[in-house]
């Protein structure tokens, strides 16, 4: 009785104090829920010591929709819960989780939840919960005095209903609906947004319930994703070859179909595999008149199973928004099903990647309806396109495969317990949705799917998936500030980085510059103590010594460099910049390297046509010492160890202009280049291709 007094007055002085207000600035739902709160019979009993009044609240309306009062969710937690996760320090936020993630399974059961004004409140308010759990945290105050949400707190909650975000794209996601609010999430684009998914949910449910393909789609099952091509101002053109068609196109959950336009009905429908290993690339690409590449706004598409690539182009007056969203889409599909394929993932666990596909393709619907903005890169919203590109992608896509066969093993031993600490998965959601994908989800019941695959989140544990993730974040984002470096030190013309490029060869030049004057013996000390010093090392064995010595010394050196430089601006590398020039002596330079560029090329190929006739024997006499050559070669490779041969190298290449074989040098290089001169070229015949076969 004295716990019950003791906590009927502080509610009573939390109302009267107007607690509330920081919420929404007036009186507000949770006035209205604490005085009902403080009128009940059993709010002491019902009233946590652990939670701050907020989280109070939002547990109250939880046991509401579970059915158990709050201290009965207490007690069941407390049962399940590890003793780390019940840690004084994080009980709060922990058992906010736990009754976060029942009510929402079971709300999510419900048919329309997400059209139920109280579901998308309920979300909310548990992320804004989230942030306050514990009875000592202080409220977060916003500018406008409105209640928003923070990037943790939505990254945490927002997962626990996949069609809402998963693990991988939440932040993003975040990102995205925050825009224009400064980083924090105000709940009218909340609202916005779930009205977003359920429009989208909606047309995928009309447009996989038609008529369109259905007959192709009933073997497998596939379901409409989207559809376009339908209205003549926004046409989908399929180049293949010379020829162009207008058309209806159509991507599902396994393939992309193409039909062409007839008067008044659609040719036979063209299949593009996407579940099957065809070797399938798809990019952007460029599209114009006669085979021209001007415009930005296609898709380039190619498989073994077709015979020459085929080219999707989507006109549009600006930009090229509807071509980069459809990529986005057909690579999600296209990447969930290679993810399948090398992991051999089957059963329930392939229905459970198709959904996730399936749900981030609706999430991006729904964002591009809401969003005014034209810069949403649609790939960062889509987790498959999004490890394809995230550096330790695919350790997250490993994590993912091994998560899907614990699941597996955990669903066929039924061993699956508390249910409860667990969010929703991604295919008890879409089978709450009404979609099915695939036979093995047909031959299981809701119930079954959503009690035996457990989600990517759980209660008080940052889960393999959400620290592989934390961890490809952080690499990602030392990713763009190093690309961030390399956009600002590039520059324009060529002259400009050649003396760059000549500035920072110059050390090694310098090195190079060093070893031929000892090579050409301009110092005859020096190159006699450089050839004794690496004789000496060569033969005792000792070469392999001398490059870990080699490698040693510039470890220690960047070493030094980084303790030595600590607290110091970086060193910028200054390149005297060549003086500017007009555009006739550009062209003029351009000219010049590319006349430069065919005389090594023609160089080049008088060497392969030389090296031909001496295989050939063209030139008998030439391949008779060439022969000989080779045989002696061969020899000494079989018979002299190998030690031995790179002492006769060294000792050749860096003797040969010592002044007792300077003068032998010249001459038998002299012969060999008289000799090299001697060999006729193979013949070449240029076959011009006739306009029969360029027809073709």
């Amino acid at each position: 009785m004295e716990v019950s007094s003791r906590t009927r007055n502080m509610l009573e002085g939390l109302v009267r104090e107007g607690s509330f207000k920081w919420l929404l600035g007036s009186r507000s739902s949770f006035d209205d829920e604490f005085e009902e709160m403080e009128r009940s019979p059993s709010a002491g009993r019902n009233w946590i010591q652990e939670l701050s009044p907020l989280a109070n609240i939002v547990v109250r309306r939880c046991s509401k929709i579970l059915g158990i009062s709050s201290s009965e969710l207490q007690e069941s937690f407390n049962a399940e819960a590890s003793e780390a996760i019940k840690h004084p320090s994080r009980y709060a936020r922990n058992f906010l989780e736990y009754c976060c993630f029942r009510t929402l399974a079971l709300s999510t059961q419900v048919t329309g939840h997400l059209a139920d004004k109280k579901f998308r409140r309920l979300t909310y308010d548990v992320m804004l919960a989230w942030e306050v759990p514990a009875a000592s945290s202080q409220p977060l105050l916003n500018v406008d005095g409105d209640a928003t949400v923070g990037m943790e707190a939505f990254s945490r909650i927002a997962p626990a209903v996949p069609i809402i975000a998963n693990v991988v794209i939440s932040e993003n996601l975040f990102e995205v609906l925050t825009l224009s609010t400064g980083g924090r999430l105000q709940y009218s684009i909340f609202n916005k947004y779930i009205t977003g998914l359920e429009r989208a949910i909606k047309k995928m449910k009309t447009q996989s319930e038609s008529s369109i393909l259905s007959a192709i789609r009933s073997s497998r099952g596939e379901k409409i994703l989207e559809v376009d091509g339908t209205v003549t101002t926004q046409p989908v053109l399929e180049h293949v070859g010379i020829s162009t068609w207008p058309g209806r196109l159509t991507l599902t959950d396994h393939a992309l179909y193409f039909e062409a336009h007839r008067v008044v009905s659609y040719e036979k429908a063209k299949i593009y595999d996407l579940a099957e290993d065809l070797k399938q690339v798809v990019k952007p690409e460029l599209t114009g008149p006669w085979g021209t590449r001007l415009f930005d706004k296609a898709v380039f598409y190619k498989s073994v199973s077709l015979s020459e690539p085929i080219i999707l182009e989507f006109p549009e007056l600006k930009g090229h928004t509807r071509r980069d969203y459809w990529l986005a889409i057909i690579r999600e599909i296209l990447y969930a099903h290679r993810f399948i394929n090398k992991f051999q993932i089957t059963g329930v666990q392939r229905d459970e990647v198709l959904s996730k596909a399936v749900l981030g393709i609706l999430r991006l619907q729904a964002i591009q309806e809401i969003s005014t903005a034209n810069s949403v890169r649609c790939e960062s919203l889509l987790m498959f396109n999004l490890c394809d590109q995230l550096p330790g992608g695919d350790l997250i896509l490993e994590t993912l495969a091994n998560m899907s066969n614990l699941r597996e093993l955990e669903r066929t031993n039924k061993s699956v317990g508390g249910v409860g600490m667990y969010s929703i998965s991604a295919m008890a959601m879409v089978s709450n949705l009404g979609f099915v994908f695939g036979p093995s989800s047909s031959n299981n019941s809701i119930e079954a799917g959503a009690g035996l695959v457990v989600g990517e989140i759980a209660v008080g544990e940052m889960s393999p998936l959400e620290r592989t993730v934390k961890e490809s974040r952080n690499s990602y984002k030392k990713v763009v500030q190093a690309q961030e470096t390399v956009d600002g030190v590039k520059v324009d013309g060529i002259d400009t980085n050649l003396a760059v490029m000549k500035e920072l060869l110059l050390p090694a030049m310098e090195v190079g510059r060093w070893l031929l004057s000892l090579a050409y013996w301009d110092d005859p000390l020096k190159s006699s103590v450089f050839c004794l010093v690496f004789t000496f090392i060569i033969c005792r064995g000792w070469l392999g010594y001398a490059l870990a010595l080699l490698l040693i010394f510039f470890a220690i050196f960047m070493v030094l460099t980084r303790f030595l430089n600590q607290g110091k601006p970086v060193d910028e590398v200054k390149v005297i910049a060549p003086p500017p020039m007009n555009t006739m002596e550009q062209l003029l330079a351009v000219q010049n390297a590319i006349s430069q560029a065919e005389q090594l090329i023609q160089d080049g190929n008088i060497f392969l046509l030389k090296l031909r006739g001496l295989l050939l024997t063209i030139f008998p006499q030439a391949s008779d010492k060439f022969a000989v050559g080779l045989l002696l070669t061969a020899l000494i490779l079989i018979f002299v160890p190998s030690k031995y041969i790179v002492l006769l190298m060294f000792l050749e290449i860096f003797t040969r202009y010592s002044p007792t074989r300077r003068a032998s040098t010249e001459r038998w290089m002299r012969r060999l280049r008289e000799w090299w001169f001697s060999i006729p070229a193979a013949p070449v015949i240029l076959e011009r291709e006739n306009e029969e076969r360029k027809k073709k």
